[in-house]
């Protein structure tokens, strides 16, 4: 992550160090993110209690990645902006992180994941940067939605968490993904609340019964009014959030000494490729006199 490479793709993506940190140390960013990842696996219907692959789309900082994780799935992360992605490498997540404009397509082996989820990304892929027919949104999608359907094995399925700006922005992507190989729809969450509104596309690959009809999962509903979201649900959503909460707790254990980390930091850096990290020695960590 030394290095910057230039990516071609709206300015309005990118996030700079200091704002990639401020966005993901904010609590109300870090308990959306969590709402709307478990929603995604909600959506998702993957087997219970049997770890899945799984390809987070814009992953950001590892905020979503880190609740796949949580949840007993291994995660692979992609995203346009290399500060949150730095973010991301300090915060010491889990996955394997790439670098990737997502309208250039993706680079994986045929049937290499499980599933996949985006939050908050797809939408992007609608803005055109430049006048030229290869950064046109149709071609875009198009590029994406098709290395993305052979990236997923048969019958998985791929949840898409967006902010459409209109009708016509909807019927464009769900046209181009149907065309790309996949089935499924619209999931809307509380269609009738201004402020919980969430809109869900849910992809399906052909599994061994391609012709199979499959039932598009059914939007979370309830009365617009102070709580916006149903209160099952929500009550649901906050039991995960203090299991999650007890479990880090419980994996921090004692606290480590200064040694420990600096040894556990090199040892991560090392794991992930990085040149130039110093060996160990008896002096690493060592306490230094006061300067005079």
């Amino acid at each position: 992550m030394s290095t910057r490479p230039e990516l071609k793709a709206p300015p309005e993506i990118y996030y700079d160090d200091a704002i990639a940190k401020k966005y993901t140390t904010n609590t109300r960013n870090q308990q959306i993110q969590a709402q709307m990842t478990d929603r995604a696996l909600e959506l998702l219907n993957l087997s219970r209690g049997k770890p899945a692959l799984l390809l987070d789309i814009g992953c950001g900082s590892g905020l979503s990645g880190e609740i796949l994780e949580e949840e007993g799935h291994i995660w692979v992360g992609m995203d346009i902006s290399p500060s949150m992605l730095q973010v991301a490498l300090e915060r010491e997540v889990e996955g394997d992180l790439f670098l990737q404009d997502i309208g250039q397509g993706l680079g994986f082996r045929p049937g290499s994941f499980d599933g996949a989820i985006s939050i908050s990304v797809l939408q992007w892929l609608c803005n055109a940067e430049t006048s030229s027919p290869t950064m046109s949104p149709p071609f875009r999608l198009r590029r994406f939605f098709t290395s993305l359907h052979a990236s997923l094995c048969g019958g998985s399925r791929a949840v898409f968490q967006f902010y459409p700006q209109s009708d016509d922005q909807v019927e464009l992507i769900m046209s181009i993904a149907m065309k790309c190989g996949f089935r499924g729809g619209l999931v809307v969450d509380y269609p009738n609340s201004k402020k919980a509104k969430k809109f869900f596309l849910c992809l399906f690959t052909g599994g061994t019964n391609s012709n199979a009809h499959v039932e598009l999962p059914k939007g979370l509903t309830g009365e617009e009014g102070p709580g916006y979201e149903d209160a099952t649900h929500k009550e649901v959503i906050f039991e995960k959030q203090r299991a999650r909460t007890k479990e880090r707790g419980k994996r921090k254990g004692p606290k480590e000494t200064a040694k420990e980390w600096i040894l556990r930091k090199k040892e991560l850096y090392r794991r992930r490729g990085k040149e130039g990290v110093p060996t160990n020695s008896k002096f690493t960590g060592r306490k230094r006199g006061p300067k005079f």
